[in-house]
């Protein structure tokens, strides 16, 4: 026997009755206006004793002083920050003679790009450019690999010494590199691989003038700021749960592959923090250029020397006679010039490379 459902759902509809949902509209407190609320705070006040009186007021005048306190701060600190990059940019693409008018502040009235290749023609920037990356990328790449396996050392495993080689590690953040140049310089300028060469030729191997001189201390993880890396490194994989890596030693991982398949890819917003630094720090070193080279075109060294470059060749040896102040629209050109890649990598990496500061630990410093 077949059963009219439609009619029975009707009649089950006409007997019970749908119920509608009651919907809960949210209570929105009239917007008053500043004479009522003093009215309402007034009246507040006078069902108070005098110590929660004096609290209340102490509280609603650090809370109507501190966001005008807060914004004159920020806007301080926008200010000390961006003001010589507005001031780059601007006098960069402003003619020289504009330099020299008083009605011109910010904006120029001209717009011209001989500044910049004057800078660049004087700085041989593309070759310059092609040099720094040579050494720049090179040491940091090496230099974020073996920092990354020291860092890992020190976070996971226990062995004699490891308190008194953290604390050379901590110490390396702390001395200035300079206190250690001159046994660098003898040590590469009389470079005797275990007491052999010496032994064999009575002579020494002169490393002077050559990539080694970057890439030996970035390869044995003491290039520039190692020891802060090192640190982040340790931070971060301290950070890492331990159930990760026994779960790779009974798999039956080694700690070398446990290290390149569980620990690398977890940390890699730190490894990316750390190839930042290290890359925007060889980019800006003259120091160590310096130290150990006697001709060496970098972007930091061509830069410090630009004005004796600009006298050269662009003013024909001093024949061509410029002031002060016109000379500073090439001198900001090739800054500008210089700090661009810099700008391009942080802003295209700027979301990986505040996540890995967060995760590495240095804010915690």
């Amino acid at each position: 026997m077949a059963i009219n459902t439609n009619g029975l759902s009707g009649l089950l509809g006409k007997v019970m009755p749908e119920k509608k949902k009651k919907t809960r509209t949210k209570y929105k407190e009239p917007k008053l206006t500043r004479r009522e609320q003093r009215e309402r705070f007034r009246r507040r006040l006078e069902s108070l004793t005098p110590e929660e009186q004096k609290y209340l007021k102490r509280k609603r005048f650090f809370e109507t002083v501190w966001p005008i306190f807060r914004a004159v701060i920020v806007f301080g600190l926008c200010f000390i920050i961006l003001y010589p990059l507005i001031f780059m940019i601007s006098s960069a693409f402003r003619p020289r003679a504009e330099m020299n008018d008083p009605t011109i502040m910010w904006i120029p009235k001209t717009f011209t790009l001989s500044n910049i290749k004057d800078a660049a023609r004087a700085m041989d920037f593309w070759n310059t450019l092609k040099n720094t990356l040579i050494l720049n990328i090179g040491c940091s790449l090496v230099q974020v690999i073996t920092c990354a396996l020291t860092g890992y050392g020190f976070a996971r495993f226990k062995f004699k010494g490891r308190n008194i080689l953290f604390f050379v590690v901590i110490m390396m953040i702390l001395v200035p590199s300079q206190i250690i140049l001159i046994p660098q310089y003898m040590f590469f300028r009389y470079f005797n691989p275990f007491g052999i060469y010496h032994m064999i030729t009575g002579d020494y191997i002169n490393l002077i003038n050559t990539a080694v001189t970057m890439y030996f201390p970035a390869f044995t993880a003491n290039g520039i700021r190692a020891g802060l890396f090192i640190y982040l490194f340790r931070q971060s994989f301290r950070g890492l749960p331990k159930e990760l890596e026994d779960a790779a030693y009974l798999d039956g991982c080694s700690p070398f592959r446990t290290f390149i398949q569980v620990m690398v890819p977890n940390a890699g917003s730190t490894f990316l923090t750390v190839f930042l630094l290290s890359v925007v720090w060889y980019w800006n070193d003259y120091f160590v250029s310096t130290s150990f080279f006697t001709d060496n075109r970098t972007i930091a060294l061509m830069l410090k020397n630009l004005d004796a470059n600009l006298t050269r060749i662009i003013f024909d040896n001093g024949n061509i006679q410029v002031n002060v102040r016109e000379l500073i629209v090439w001198m900001e050109s090739g800054c500008l010039i210089s700090i661009t890649p810099m700008l391009i990598m942080y802003i295209l990496l700027q979301k990986n490379f505040t996540e890995g500061i967060a995760r590495s630990g240095l804010t915690g410093m």
